[in-house]
């Protein structure tokens, strides 16, 4: 339950008030509330506008686009209402204090990390930086290993392909397009699932000041899925192309015995020996399975690299 002071019907007691961030396409914006009476103390606020009339900055002005947005902020709510307190400091997350959810107005008031000693922001990562967000990745998947995501995302991830018919249609006709559906299926049909933070970009991390520490926001695509979506999608956004390919065997080796390490404290009874084994095996599907988004989404896009294109081609060879 959100103490007194941290509810949405009692904001009128933080005195200022900073802009974040404004959301994506429009639809609202996340401030920041501070009491800086006495003990200064501050808030995360989320503000959601549930309009239609959102500008998408690379054009996707859908009904499916939109549709899609409005559940996401509905996802994140009950993410952090019934699901944010299984996770420990190994997969830290903002405290859930209170929400609303009305026709045209949605909010989400939070913890705000920076106050709790997350305060650092990184652009890019070195490999030896970027293990302490994969050991994050790691016991986030631990804790949700083999659990069905009840009020989440039947499916996590904003790219996959069921949410994406606009995005599938609009790709060049070749052997992605064609084996897409194929690709999907080997992923969501994969023996072990767990749920995926579904939007594990390097921006939606927050640090502390010696980066031996840290905790993630921005639920809204959180849902079940193989761990390898996750993994892809984060080196992706902190490595550069010549590192993810460098440090591949690396980065595996080290998600997996983290993940083996926290399973034995979350779940002991699951057969990891099959889970890296499959797991493993899918790790090119799910760097096809991002490929064929942004090939329909942004073409031109930077993350559609020579690296991800090699393990696409190896996954559509294994199709074959």
């Amino acid at each position: 339950m959100a103490s007194t002071l941290y509810s949405l019907d009692h904001l009128s007691q933080f005195d200022k008030r900073e802009l974040v961030q404004e959301l994506w396409s429009g639809y609202g914006e996340i401030v920041r509330l501070t009491n800086e009476l006495g003990e200064k103390q501050s808030v995360i606020l989320k503000k959601i506008s549930a309009v239609s009339t959102a500008n998408h900055p690379r054009g996707w002005n859908t009904s499916n686009s939109h549709s899609r947005k409005l559940k996401s902020y509905q996802v994140e709510i009950e993410f952090y209402k019934k699901w944010s307190i299984k996770c420990n400091n190994a997969c830290r997350v903002p405290l859930y204090f209170d929400s609303s959810l009305e026709e045209n107005n949605i909010q989400l008031l939070i913890e705000d990390l920076d106050q709790s000693g997350f305060s650092r922001r990184k652009s890019s990562l070195s490999y030896r930086e970027a293990k302490v967000v994969l050991r994050w990745l790691a016991h986030f998947h631990a804790t949700f290993m083999n659990i069905e995501p009840k009020g989440l995302w039947k499916e996590g991830t904003y790219w996959h392909l069921e949410t994406r018919p606009d995005e599938l249609e609009a790709m060049p006709n070749g052997e992605l397009k064609k084996n897409a559906k194929d690709i999907a299926t080997c992923l969501k049909q994969a023996d072990f699932q767990t749920i995926v933070h579904g939007d594990a970009k390097l921006a939606n991390f927050c640090f502390n000041e010696d980066l031996t520490e840290v905790a993630a926001v921005d639920f809204q695509y959180v849902g079940g899925g193989c761990g390898m979506k996750d993994l892809v999608y984060l080196i992706g956004s902190c490595l550069t192309e010549k590192e993810c390919g460098q440090y591949e065997s690396e980065i595996l080796d080290f998600y997996f015995l983290e993940l083996k390490s926290a399973l034995k404290l979350t779940n002991g009874t699951i057969e990891f020996d099959a889970l890296e084994q499959e797991w493993r095996a899918l790790y090119p599907f799910a760097w096809a399975d991002f490929s064929r988004f942004l090939l329909g989404w942004s073409p031109m896009h930077q993350k559609l690299n020579g690296y991800a294109l090699k393990n696409t081609k190896k996954a559509l060879q294994q199709m074959s």
